[in-house]
């Protein structure tokens, strides 16, 4: 890879001279490398293996959680189920999330080694680390509430995950109002849902202008779009979860929208 040194080379040569051509090489190897490491990290190989990780990461620590507040309740297991099925994993995909889900939660396990090697693995990529936190809060909310021992290893894994705990409540507030917009185009929204529900889902307020309102909408309706998320490294069928996740978005705008005329 020199592209980035012959074109700096060149640059530097016709505008500095022959200290301008040492500068301009200098440049164009740091470009060069960068990109080179950008194109590594988005091998195939390496997407392989950020997938893999992400798997691994999300049950062993759905299993954290889940076994946060002393017990699995019956609708946790329900739910991470529903999550095996939507996901239509394999048998042996099956197999391998429930093995990992009983070792996150056996008394022994600790996040902080799986988490520091999820990171290695990914780079620690935000969307990727927002991404999975997401997952484990959907988890979390399989009651529609989350406990003080939740919230407190939401907290331990999102602090390992660069999130600080203003975020982490920010992640909250907005999941659990989008649990409001469970169903297709809000057609399992809950009775009771309000207004402020829709603009919390949205993770903005109510006094927020429109041109603001739709920056943050289209913002998370692309952070969720399928493409992308591949891309990163989510695995495909987990994929679907996020789907899920961008109707829940889109119907509490639609509320928005409706009541603002727009």
């Amino acid at each position: 890879m020199f592209y980035g040194k012959l074109i700096g080379g060149i640059i530097g040569l016709l505008t500095l001279g022959p200290l301008g051509l040492i500068i301009g090489l200098f440049v164009g190897h740091l470009f060069d490398k960068g990109l080179w490491q950008t194109m590594k990290f988005a091998s195939p190989q390496n997407i392989a293996r950020i997938k893999d990780s992400f798997f691994e990461t999300t049950f062993l620590l759905s299993g954290f959680v889940a076994k946060a507040d002393g017990r699995i309740s019956e609708l946790e297991i329900a739910h991470t189920e529903a999550v095996f099925k939507q996901m239509g994993l394999s048998a042996e995909q099956r197999k391998r999330a429930i093995g990992l889900f009983q070792k996150g939660a056996s008394v022994e396990f600790e996040p902080e080694p799986a988490v520091a090697s999820f990171m290695v693995v990914s780079r620690g990529q935000r969307q990727l680390c927002q991404t999975l936190l997401f997952f484990l809060i959907s988890l979390a909310l399989a009651d529609h509430e989350i406990d003080q021992t939740e919230t407190a290893a939401l907290q331990r894994i999102a602090t390992l995950l660069g999130f600080n705990p203003s975020q982490l409540e920010q992640f909250l507030r907005m999941a659990q109002a989008q649990d409001h917009f469970h169903g297709s185009a809000g057609a399992g929204r809950q009775s009771g849902t309000s207004l402020e529900d829709a603009y919390t889902a949205l993770g903005v307020t109510s006094d927020v202008d429109d041109k603001a309102l739709k920056r943050a909408y289209r913002k998370l309706m692309s952070e969720n779009h399928p493409d992308k998320l591949i891309a990163q490294g989510v695995p495909e069928d987990m994929v679907k979860l996020a789907t899920e996740r961008s109707q829940e978005i889109q119907a509490a705008y639609e509320m928005v929208k409706k009541a603002r005329g727009l």
